[in-house]
């Protein structure tokens, strides 16, 4: 029996999530193969990261507001 035909034969008897986990760790492997594992994990790094640092921008955003809005800070950068 070759190693396509074992392999089909046991995710045959799994649940489809474990099926699913399957497919995914194949996935995995193939792209690993060929050398674009590295380039998706560091498209999904960014785009996470991305997505974190502007969430954390627009948060951030209004309590800034509190300490910089003041009449002394404006006054403090007025010569700049």
């Amino acid at each position: 029996m070759s190693t396509q035909e074992l392999i089909n034969k046991e995710v045959e008897n799994l649940p489809e999530p474990l099926q699913r986990e399957v497919y995914d760790f194949a996935h995995f492997l193939r792209l690993k193969s060929k050398g674009e594992l590295q380039l998706l994990q560091e498209f999904e790094s960014w785009e996470t990261a991305s997505d974190e640092d502007f969430n954390g921008l627009l948060l951030s955003q209004s309590a800034l507001r509190k300490d910089s809005d003041t009449p002394e800070e404006d006054a403090a950068w007025a010569n700049l």
